[in-house]
């Protein structure tokens, strides 16, 4: 008899829903894989950069956005998340403003022109002289940080001995933790042993999200023969980063690591112009989850790695953004599930399986 893991509804604190025709069929998506909700980030065009609705500001509002999201399905998630973009209009009033509306549990920091939709971010070196920072962390805000430094020479923003994030948590993050020790932080889609260890020696107010595609693959499976669908920022690295987010994920004590699969949907992923940054891991995240436990040498049917593979995906991360875990469930089940692409009025998604040349994954899941 198949091996079958039945687990709590999760929420994947860490996607992109797009916007227009894209959002109704990726919103799905998340709903077909077992989300309860999500985490939705808000690099939308225009970007998800205040507050209120009537903010004079020329961005969108993240109540705007959480309204267009309901609108197009969201309402059947139990909650959803979604933080403000932070930009140079940000001000300590607008989080303080918004967090005691109850609209603002979140704020992203994105490293200026870093990744899709990041031309509006302002430097954190910039940001550390405002009183921003001091209003998140007195109005518990959470500040979910893509944690990479992009103004750097080439041979400093990937190399074998350093990288983009590396040089942002050897160099940005202590300063940030040391001017504010009580600020909730999570360092968003982590990808190397330096990252992880800032955050296994850091207080319980920092956390980290984790990819399938970073438990998976390495910089190797990405330029042999350049599979650009494994194009993601930042970029998947070398087997040591991968050894250490594999650790830090099948550790059973493990309080500080969880499910954010950056998922980010592309109908046209490259053109002669180049290619966007961004996985689609919509719709079968959890069993790629699974391959990635699998990978690292997890047994899951072992009970002690089951309730790893568990805490992991269902519930450090709600328990860290204070979101109510799900009676509901959904199952995983140790049979092979083809895989497809998801169409969209803009065209068709693909997933990062079919994008590497593969038609299915190697575990089901029902609801």
């Amino acid at each position: 008899m198949a091996l079958s893991l039945t687990l709590p509804k999760w929420y994947d604190l860490h996607t992109h829903l797009r916007q227009g025709a894209l959002l109704k069929p990726i919103i799905q998506s998340q709903l077909d894989m077992g989300c309860c909700g999500v985490l939705a980030m808000p690099n939308t065009k225009p970007p998800a950069a205040k507050v209120f609705k009537d903010d004079p500001l020329a961005y969108w509002s993240i109540e705007e956005y959480r309204a267009m999201i309901n609108a197009a399905g969201g309402d059947q998630f139990d909650d959803f998340i979604t933080p403000m973009y932070l930009t140079k209009d940000t001000t300590p009033q607008m989080i303080e403003d918004g967090a005691k509306a109850g609209l603002l549990r979140a704020v992203k920091y994105y490293p200026p022109h870093g990744t899709t939709g990041a031309d509006f971010s302002y430097p954190l070196v910039d940001l550390l002289k405002t009183d921003v920072i001091k209003a998140l962390e007195d109005n518990n805000v959470t500040m979910c940080i893509h944690g990479e430094e992009h103004a750097l020479p080439g041979e400093a923003y990937f190399d074998r001995e350093t990288n983009a994030e590396e040089f942002f948590y050897r160099e940005r993050m202590p300063r940030l933790l040391d001017a504010f020790p009580n600020l909730k932080i999570v360092g968003e889609h982590m990808t190397t042993k330096v990252a992880v260890d800032l955050v296994l020696q850091a207080g319980d107010n920092i956390a980290a999200s984790i990819t399938p595609q970073h438990l998976i693959y390495t910089v190797g499976h990405l330029v042999q023969g350049f599979k650009y669908h494994l194009f993601c920022l930042p970029l998947v690295k070398f087997d040591e980063d991968r050894a250490a987010l594999r650790s830090a994920v099948l550790d059973p004590n493990n309080t500080k690591f969880f499910a954010g699969t950056d998922s980010a949907a592309h109908t046209v992923k490259a053109t002669d112009c180049g290619c966007a940054a961004g996985c689609f891991t919509g719709g079968i995240a959890p069993q790629l989850y699974a391959e990635g436990f699998e990978a690292a040498g997890a047994d899951l049917s072992d009970a002690q790695t089951a309730k790893a593979f568990e805490a992991f995906l269902c519930r450090i991360g709600p328990n860290f953004h204070g979101l109510k875990i799900s009676e509901d469930t959904f199952t995983l089940t140790k049979t092979p599930q083809k895989v497809y692409k998801t169409p969209t009025d803009d065209g068709d998604i693909t997933p990062l399986p079919i994008g590497l040349g593969h038609d299915s994954v190697s575990w089901s899941l029902s609801l």
